[in-house]
């Protein structure tokens, strides 16, 4: 199984790790974890007034009737523009892999992004108490701009820093200026043409496209054909197994999983755990209407102590092998409260180690397959907030679904599941471990006594 992996997983693994598209991707929506969980946690604090009562009673008392006004502005100031940051700091990390500087790289893209956009929107105003409706300028709906239109500004600032980028690389679309410019205006100059090229070619595309279409535009038409129907297949059980499987068996040949696998599944559980945390803002109690695999869901419920759930291997050595595992429970214990777990990982070890391939892999398998199916019946409250991956085991779950009892209980319910898996293996493993020092004695009496 390990040589399987090793000759023919790895190399796959290790090139998919590197690619820099993935890695822009990947190192953006990361780099924009301080924007989703403040927001998510305006929109949370704002709800547990409706579930904590008499935390709502006090915050009005303190602030007024509006006191929820605070919340709805940093959920705006946040949540719907979350494809315009990405747009910027994908467009920005990969021209920098390239050795651009990405400035005017993330401003090009920006424009690539906006010129696609519609230019007219519906609007609704009240007149003589009648409402009128219909078309006007500027009236652009938030839906191009937040998650929703994520899928897009991905692919938007891909294609137009890699137009740029190549661009700037040609010697005769580049604008030498004259000794004693300085170098800010030279610099710019200098990549005026590749930029100015850059957003023609996206222009004529979106002309070219929306005559091809009847005039759909591309986030429209992204949305109807690709992303609607590769969202409603990763929100699935499957999915989310296969998905596990993965991140666990590149961890057990010691890659790190879910960094390699994150920029592909990171936009999606993103878009997920953001359309989520708006229905949740809106008060929408029509659970069908939420994902399941979304924002945190494996954080919360399933990397109890990190990847393999390794919090309950902890608690397993401290029931079956403290003596013998007492220096490995002192170094992983701490950090694995707060979901860090490599110590344990490269310290015990279980990467290429065939003995914990079994509980690390299906521990974790089990684990989704329980917290998927608890969700998807409305067991447990969905996943709701956004949450730092360093937040302590059923603590996560808690927060996750809003302050829900039940995403509490359901991580609980995973850690002794966990613990559980891992108790045999850990006992198998002192077994092992006595026998091997019991041969090793016996073969040194005997060397001495030959000696």
């Amino acid at each position: 199984m390990m040589t399987f992996i090793d000759k023919y997983i790895m190399p796959a693994a290790v090139k998919l790790g590197n690619n820099r598209h993935l890695l822009a991707i990947r190192d953006t929506l990361i780099g924009m974890i301080a924007i989703t969980i403040i927001g998510s946690f305006a929109v949370l604090l704002n709800n547990l007034g409706q579930i904590i009562k008499p935390y709502g009673r006090m915050m009005e008392a303190i602030f007024g009737p509006t006191w929820t006004t605070l919340g709805n502005d940093i959920s705006f100031g946040t949540f719907a523009f979350m494809t315009i940051f990405a747009v910027f700091g994908i467009s920005y990390k990969l021209a920098k892999s390239y050795g651009d500087d990405g400035f005017e790289a993330m401003l090009i893209s920006a424009a690539c992004f906006f010129l696609l956009l519609p230019q007219m929107g519906l609007v609704s105003l009240t007149v003589d108490n009648k409402v009128v409706s219909g078309e006007a300028a500027g009236f652009i709906s938030t839906n191009y701009f937040n998650a929703t239109a994520l899928f897009t500004g991905i692919a938007v600032s891909l294609i137009a820093t890699e137009i740029f980028v190549r661009l700037s690389k040609l010697k005769f679309l580049v604008i030498n200026m004259p000794e004693g410019v300085p170098p800010a205006v030279g610099r710019s100059f200098a990549k005026l043409i590749p930029g100015m090229a850059t957003i023609f070619i996206i222009g004529v595309f979106g002309l070219l496209f929306r005559i091809a279409t009847n005039g759909q535009i591309v986030n429209d038409w992204l949305s109807k054909v690709i992303v609607s129907p590769m969202q409603g297949a990763v929100d699935s059980l499957p999915f989310a197994i296969l998905l596990v499987f993965f991140v666990h068996i590149l961890w057990m040949v010691g890659l790190h999983g879910p960094n390699i696998l994150g920029g592909i599944t990171t936009p999606l559980f993103e878009s997920s755990g953001v359309k989520n945390i708006d229905l949740y803002a809106k008060g929408i109690t029509d659970m069908d209407q939420y994902g399941v695999l979304a924002g945190s869901f494996l954080d919360a419920f399933v990397y109890l102590g990190g990847s393999g759930g390794t919090m309950g291997l902890i608690i397993a050595m401290i029931i079956a092998g403290r003596r013998r595992y007492k220096q490995m429970i002192g170094l992983g214990g701490a950090p694995g409260l707060f979901q860090i777990n490599e110590p344990i990982l490269f310290g015990l070890p279980i990467v290429l180690n065939p003995i914990w391939l079994v509980p690390f892999v299906l521990g974790p398998i089990i684990t989704t397959v329980i917290s998927y199916l608890a969700v998807s019946s409305g067991l447990v409250f969905p996943i709701v907030a956004k949450i730092p991956w360093v937040t302590p085991p059923i603590v996560g779950g808690f927060l996750a679904t809003g302050g829900h009892v039940s995403g509490a209980v359901l991580a609980g319910i995973n850690l002794v599941i966990s613990t559980v898996i891992y108790l045999p293996f850990v006992y198998a493993q002192v077994k092992i471990d006595s026998k091997n020092k019991t041969e090793l004695t016996k073969d040194s009496e005997t060397e001495s006594v030959s000696l």
